[in-house]
């Protein structure tokens, strides 16, 4: 029995080596739809529960680790733009205004699924046209929740963080392990 990571994401990858460096990576194929009635603030957590199920469907006696990233402004979700010009709309929309960037970690074997969540408030420093042409030129925000990275040139564009900057990252690291550790061990 191993763990698995149902998430392609280089960043999460990164970041669970700082956990273990004994993992599989086996992304989740499902559909990222939210049900209408869902909240915003609920949306990572359904999601890092829907993808941690599905592999654990897959793979029962394995360990499944989950995880969604949602960027929220107000009650507005960002997802990954995909676009430099979608990029550059969400960047606008984050300049000089704090928003909440929520990451759902979930945890699943054998039938049992355990789950939580970490908000991080995030501030972005009024940001002006050049500066945001010239990070949209790096590439880096195409694939990112927000249009960011915090980790890669996104760190220019951000005043002040209150929370977890891992979890802005992709996986909050220490509650994560905290709930790797508590994980009811495997039925023989």
């Amino acid at each position: 029995m191993g763990l698995l990571l149902a998430s392609a994401s280089p960043r999460r990858q990164e970041l669970l080596r700082l956990i273990t460096k004994d993992f599989t990576v086996l992304p989740a194929a499902v559909e990222e739809s939210l049900p209408p009635a869902l909240s915003a603030e609920e949306a990572a957590q359904y999601l890092a529960r829907k993808k941690a199920a599905a592999v654990s469907a897959q793979h029962p006696k394995d360990l499944v680790l989950g995880s969604d990233t949602m960027v929220l402004l107000g009650d507005q979700i960002l997802g990954k733009p995909g676009t430099p010009e979608r990029a550059a709309e969400m960047l606008r929309l984050l300049s000089g205004k704090t928003h909440r960037v929520i990451t759902g970690v979930a945890l699943a074997r054998g039938g049992v699924l355990r789950s939580f969540q970490s908000e991080t408030a995030v501030t972005f420093y009024p940001l002006s046209e050049e500066e945001i042409a010239a990070y949209v030129a790096t590439g880096e925000p195409l694939d990112k929740a927000g249009g960011y990275g915090i980790q890669g040139y996104g760190a220019l564009l951000v005043k002040e963080i209150a929370g977890d900057f891992y979890s802005v990252m992709g996986l909050p690291v220490a509650q994560t392990a905290r709930m790797l550790a508590a994980f009811p061990p495997a039925n023989p």
